[in-house]
């Protein structure tokens, strides 16, 4: 029996950085996000030899224990064992024994939700194995519990429900609940976007938990301009999910030009000049507006181009040594399958 599953990463469009605590807790979140087709995979076949085998073949790395309750949480497969410990603990109460391997289409410190999805895609492997009763919800605060008060990780809660639910989804977050909106976009918006909203790779990565901490810890001194940041991308998701739900869609670029200068508000090592030299190019090339993806530093960044500046503007980054990525939006959150 081989089980399998994958979870898609996501385009935090508008908001992010609001769904991570304190500043969520205290004032309430709203993010606007959607998938692509761009995916975290997992497959996992049981086993009686009493052993537990965690693999990642694209990057060539094995590792081999023999099965029990709980395994220490080092090495190189961190977010597997983190799954593996709260699946014995919260659900079987005894040792499993199987071999598990995971591959993701782009690589850690994207920015498009990496680690979060490959918990999803871990844990739903899992639940599918051991036939276990969970809903999207579950899954989705069950994955964010596993990587943040487990694993002790630092991040927000976004990327575990948009990488459960899949789609265009407005999300609301308090100190209590989250609140997934799933939003009716119409295929030709849905089109339109992802015609003119270029995706670039940065040939970067980024550390997202050295930025999160900087911004909370600005969150709980009370630091005024970066609170005043929060609450302006806080306003930028509303203003998005109007746009996309009106097909106002050339509106986009303006709406992320305003986001992206209160996000450099919020943490000082969200941005760098190599990443500013990026974001100018672009304009000058004619992009109405752009971010980048995730919590900053480097990965990916995407920018809005209007008509058929696209190819002006890809050509303009050429120089910069990253590369733009062809993708599509995706409707379907967590998929898993026997065979």
């Amino acid at each position: 029996m081989i089980i399998r599953s994958k979870a898609p990463l996501r385009l935090g469009l508008a908001g992010g950085g609001t769904d991570v605590s304190p500043y969520s807790d205290l004032y309430g979140g709203a993010i606007l996000n959607a998938t692509i087709n761009m995916f975290a995979y997992t497959t996992l076949e049981p086993t009686d030899d009493g052993k537990m085998v965690f693999e990642s073949p694209d990057r060539k790395l094995r590792e081999e224990y023999d099965s029990a309750e709980c395994v220490d949480t080092d090495g190189f497969f961190v977010l597997h064992k983190g799954v593996y410990n709260r699946i014995v603990r919260q659900f079987t109460h005894q040792p499993l024994s199987f071999r598990i391997a995971s591959y993701v289409d782009v690589p850690p410190g994207s920015g498009l939700g990496t680690s979060s999805t490959l918990v999803v895609s871990i844990l739903g492997a899992f639940v599918e194995w051991l036939k276990l009763p969970l809903g999207e919800y579950d899954i989705a605060r069950l994955a964010y519990e596993i990587e943040r008060v487990d694993l002790g990780m630092s991040g927000g809660k976004q990327d575990q429900y948009a990488a459960t639910f899949g789609g265009f989804n407005f999300m609301e977050f308090n100190k209590e609940n989250v609140i997934v909106n799933p939003l009716r976009i119409r295929n030709r918006y849905a089109d339109e976007l992802a015609h003119n909203l270029v995706l670039y790779y940065t040939d970067t990565s980024h550390v997202s938990a050295e930025i999160i901490e900087e911004q909370q810890k600005n969150v709980r001194a009370k630091n005024s301009q970066s609170i005043e940041a929060m609450h302006k991308l806080k306003e930028q998701a509303v203003q998005m999910k109007e746009a996309l739900l009106r097909g106002n869609i050339d509106r986009i670029g303006e709406i992320l030009d305003f986001g992206w200068r209160y996000k450099k508000q919020m943490a000082s090592s969200i941005t760098n000049p190599r990443i500013d030299g990026i974001y100018n190019a672009a304009k000058e090339a004619g992009a109405s507006g752009g971010k980048i993806s995730g919590a900053g530093g480097g990965g990916f960044m995407f920018f809005y181009c209007p008509g058929v500046t696209r190819y002006a503007v890809v050509e303009a980054l050429q120089r910069f040594g990253g590369k733009a990525k062809r993708y599509e939006f995706v409707n379907e959150g967590l998929k898993t399958w026997t065979m």
